[in-house]
């Protein structure tokens, strides 16, 4: 049976052939694996991915034992999706990260004070977004785990400081990003070697903009950015643009929140299931469980539907905060 596999396939392809470690290998099959249509024609293919996915992953963590080391950069993707803080020293990511989230990293004016990435849970509305501090970029040293990191996560908030030479700091941050392969994926259509980048959803964040007397200063900044950039100003210390942040990064991140109601009941509103902007009935269905991916029979939308409860076919793509009711 053939396997009608898209473009983004051989894309992924090609990123996967050109990693060098065993976790950056993982990074990009799991890349892979997602852009495989699933049918009958390509079931095959995706075990056979899945069976290679396991060993790199049992390679990247090492020898098994009661003495292994398991590495800090290895971080679980939690909540509705993982943001990797980044940007040069004393730009202010930990304090944004210890403002917005449970966690708490050591938040210094010194520079360097974050070695290790700390993780933290962030709220937006009724879904949790992960936030990683991350350790600054430095142009004599990255750590190799911290890019196997970033090329992993779904969105990079870039951080500089206002109150600085803000471009920069823009400037030097991508130039350590686009060194180890990683790269805005709005702008991707401009780079000249795209084959062995990652392209990764980027939002630059203004930070330390205070009060009203740096305002001209934010003005500056975005007029000498080139081209159109996802772009944000706020301030850790006051507090100011922190909730217009998250929402921002709910929207880069791209996903939609989908609520599931049994049948006669009321919908839960308390946990959403969600997917990706795009997704269809049949791959909500699928994150549900299998059984009713494989046995759904009919399924009924409020919504993104014509109507309230209009019956609706395996590929109708859901909007943010549909409402799901699906018979097997």
């Amino acid at each position: 049976m053939p396997t009608n596999l898209p473009p983004e396939y051989f894309e992924a392809e090609k990123r996967y052939k050109a990693a060098e470690s065993p976790a950056e290998k993982a990074a990009c099959l799991e890349d892979l694996i997602g852009t495989i249509p699933k049918h009958k024609g390509t079931d095959k293919l995706r075990a056979d991915l899945r069976r290679r996915l396991s060993k790199l992953k049992s390679a990247a963590q090492g020898p098994k034992g009661a003495g292994r080391h398991v590495s800090a950069y290895q971080l679980d993707k939690e909540g509705a999706g993982q943001v990797a803080v980044v940007g040069c020293a004393n730009v202010g990511k930990s304090a944004l990260v210890d403002t917005l989230t449970n966690a708490t990293p050591g938040v210094s004016p010194a520079p360097f004070s974050t070695w290790e990435p700390t993780p933290g849970m962030m709220p937006v509305e009724n879904v949790q977004i992960q936030l990683i501090d991350t350790p600054p970029l430095n142009p004599e040293y990255v750590e190799p785990e911290l890019m196997d990191l970033i090329r992993r996560v779904d969105l990079i908030l870039l951080v500089v400081d206002l109150q600085a030479d803000a471009i920069q700091q823009l400037e030097d941050a991508l130039t350590i990003l686009e060194e180890h392969r990683v790269w805005p994926q709005h702008l991707a259509g401009q780079h000249p070697d795209p084959q062995r980048m990652f392209f990764i959803p980027t939002l630059v964040l203004v930070n330390k903009h205070d009060d009203p007397s740096f305002d001209e200063d934010f003005e500056i900044f975005g007029e000498l950015l080139e081209g159109e950039w996802p772009l944000l100003s706020a301030s850790a210390a006051t507090g100011h643009n922190l909730e217009c942040l998250k929402q921002k990064l709910f929207e880069q991140l791209d996903i939609v929140r989908v609520y599931s109601r049994a049948p006669g009941q009321e919908p839960d509103f308390q946990t959403p299931f969600v997917l990706k902007r795009g997704s269809t009935v049949e791959e909500f269905a699928g994150k549900i469980h299998k059984d009713f991916l494989e046995n759904m029979k009919a399924a009924r939308v409020w919504g993104s539907a014509t109507y309230d409860g209009q019956l609706v076919s395996r590929d109708h793509v859901l909007s943010d905060g549909d409402i799901v009711e699906l018979h097997i």
